[in-house]
């Protein structure tokens, strides 16, 4: 939270204060989907980033995708099936959250790359979902390495000269 600039502070509620999100984005690469509940429309991307050793892993999805779009991006991964692209973490596995659910999903080769938003990446993986933003057809899948998701600490500076 913080206070809205030229507003005097409010005692006891937030009308003078502002929500404030540290956002960040990253490119992945499509190397899987998923259909939807009960149809046969793409419901979910399958994501995935390269580590140092060059291997692909699978790191989360995104299922933010437009309606209007869901058709044609069907038909283009369709075209796109190969073999399981994950070398590291791949999905379908067993997961507490979708016990009912089939955790059955269909390979692409790592063609596509899009960019999402995400808010928090822990212990290899987007924790709380991502959001998917636009495709970076101008982008390598090799370009697309954890090093966009994991945070370095900042060496030698203190709080004063960072935010300064």
């Amino acid at each position: 939270m913080a206070k809205r600039l030229g507003e005097p502070y409010h005692s006891g509620d937030r009308e003078g204060m502002v929500k404030v999100k540290h956002l960040k984005t990253a490119d992945c690469v499509v190397g899987g989907f998923r259909y939807g509940e009960g149809t046969k429309l793409v419901g979910s991307l399958l994501l995935g980033l390269y580590d140092e050793e060059g291997r692909l892993v699978f790191i989360g999805h995104t299922s933010s995708l437009k309606n209007s779009d869901k058709a044609a991006l069907t038909d283009k991964l369709e075209s796109m099936r190969g073999a399981n692209p994950f070398e590291v973490r791949v999905p379908g596995g067993p997961s507490r959250w979708s016990q009912g659910r089939s955790g059955e999903w269909e390979p692409v080769r790592p063609g596509l790359v899009c960019e999402v938003e995400f808010d928090y990446f822990s212990q290899g993986r987007f924790r709380h979902g991502s959001k998917f933003l636009r495709w970076r057809p101008e982008k390598k899948p090799r370009q697309c390495t954890m090093e966009q998701v994991i945070t370095k600490p900042a060496r030698g500076k203190s709080v004063a000269k960072i935010f300064a």
